[in-house]
């Protein structure tokens, strides 16, 4: 069970205990309803026991919050500056994503996603919340009113296997599913495309309401929200030159099976 790490974990126990309060449930209660017994409510408030996100998702599910506290966790567990692209990318109308190594977090399975980070320098418990975390920002794909998607990936992405040939022929699966919407485009650079901008590395661009573009790059140490309107022109160029690789939708989900298949 993934642990809510110091100083977050008190605020949310804070929160809950709160909630609970102004419910007017005894611990008993409480714990019946979040399946948890008294005596493990007790020792979460009191601070003797760690939080779980298991408990925390008991807590949302008898407190009838809609998950706000597991959102809570999700959206204040991460660094500022993610915190910023987050925001961005949650109310963009259209984003243009362009990945050379692995497939768009927007678009991983929990297994792909699972295996990924497992093969970073992560613990068991940040694996586990960076999973959660990658989940829950796919829910823009599903909401009312999705933003539309336009992702190029280069063919190396779709034969790198990531968590075994199981795991990637789903995730293959999965993004073929996500192609069939009118509001998600796939297209891949094929490998015989030899140089072209996208070497230089991945990034997303996002059209905001007021029709403005915000990029995001990421890196090793951290990512980098772009906002100057000279670099995001850059990378609006460099965007075009590289979908000038890609193949079409229908050749590029064609390759995508083919792919799969070959799993």
């Amino acid at each position: 069970m993934t642990e809510v790490p110091e100083p977050l974990a008190a605020f949310i126990v804070a929160e809950i205990r709160q909630g609970r309060q102004a419910a007017k449930m005894t611990q008993e209660t409480f714990g019946r309803l979040a399946n948890f017994s008294a005596s493990h409510v007790s020792a979460v408030e009191k601070r003797t026991r760690a939080l779980t996100m298991d408990f925390i998702a008991g807590a949302d599910r008898a407190l009838k919050t809609g998950g706000v506290h597991e959102r809570l966790v999700i959206t204040l567990g991460v660094p500022t500056w993610l915190r910023e692209w987050i925001d961005h990318e949650r109310e963009a109308v259209t984003l243009r994503s362009f990945e050379n190594a692995v497939l768009p977090g927007l678009f991983q399975t929990e297994a792909y996603a699972q295996a990924l980070l497992s093969g970073a320098l992560f613990t068991v418990e940040q694996v586990q919340q960076k999973v959660a975390e990658r989940l829950d920002r796919q829910s823009i794909l599903t909401r009312d009113e999705p933003p539309l998607v336009i992702a190029v990936v280069d063919e190396c992405v779709l034969r790198r296997v990531i968590g075994g040939r199981d795991v990637m022929r789903d995730q293959l699966a999965h993004l073929l599913k996500l192609g069939t919407t009118s509001l998600v485009q796939i297209q891949v650079v094929p490998a015989d495309a030899g140089s072209y901008p996208g070497l230089g590395g991945p990034f997303v661009l996002a059209t905001l309401p007021t029709n403005a573009d915000v990029g995001y790059i990421d890196n090793q140490l951290q990512g980098d929200v772009v906002e100057q309107a000279a670099d995001v022109l850059q990378l609006r160029r460099s965007w075009e030159a590289i979908r000038g690789s890609a193949l079409p939708v229908p050749q590029s989900t064609k390759l995508i099976t083919e792919a799969m298949e070959q799993l």
